[in-house]
């Protein structure tokens, strides 16, 4: 059987000292009604105690690149999640490019073969590539692929939309993304 073939590699350092501060990717952004509830969101969701202290006892660096734009709902719902565990610790690095920005990176992140964003790309301290994330947690996205399978999208979002209400505080993202975010920061293996 042939091999397949084999990707070019991405220059992770390079995408993400290009990408945009969150500060900046903000100030860019397009919606200023997305804009401001992200700004919002971002000083008001509460984090966990747990969380927040397995985020603040990082000992490594984390990057995290970010491919989002401000016209999506999933990206004002779950950007703010990431920005707010930036915001614990200096050690957890965020950078926001667009789909246009890196097509090359965004065609390697696509969700069942569609360009869903946001998608959040973990990478350790010396930039290997450990995770990934989006466009919304993991429970959601079954639904929608089981909605996809069924021929029934229509009734798969409306039941993503029924557990984004019973989640107002994003908690099933925070844990998620600091689950990622633990991933990256691992110093040793351990049975």
């Amino acid at each position: 059987m042939p091999r397949p073939p084999l990707l070019p590699t991405i220059d992770w350092p390079a995408v993400f000292e290009r990408g945009r501060e969150a500060e900046a990717w903000l100030a860019a952004g397009e919606n200023a009604g997305h804009v401001a509830t992200m700004r919002a969101l971002t000083v008001s969701l509460p984090v966990e105690p747990a969380i927040e202290q397995r985020v603040r006892a990082l000992t490594r660096s984390v990057h995290v690149v970010a491919i989002a734009e401000d016209w999506c709902a999933d990206v004002v719902r779950h950007a703010p999640v990431l920005l707010r565990l930036a915001a614990l610790t200096p050690r957890l690095r965020v950078r926001f490019i667009t789909r246009q920005d890196r097509l090359d990176v965004f065609e390697r992140f696509l969700t069942n073969g569609g360009e869903a964003i946001p998608q959040f790309i973990f990478l350790s301290e010396s930039w290997v590539e450990t995770g990934r994330w989006g466009p919304m947690p993991a429970a959601c996205r079954e639904v929608i692929a089981r909605g996809k399978a069924c021929g029934d999208g229509k009734t798969a979002r409306e039941i993503v939309n029924r557990q984004y209400a019973a989640d107002p505080d994003c908690r099933a993202v925070f844990e998620e993304l600091a689950h990622l975010i633990d991933i990256a920061a691992t110093q040793t293996l351990k049975d």
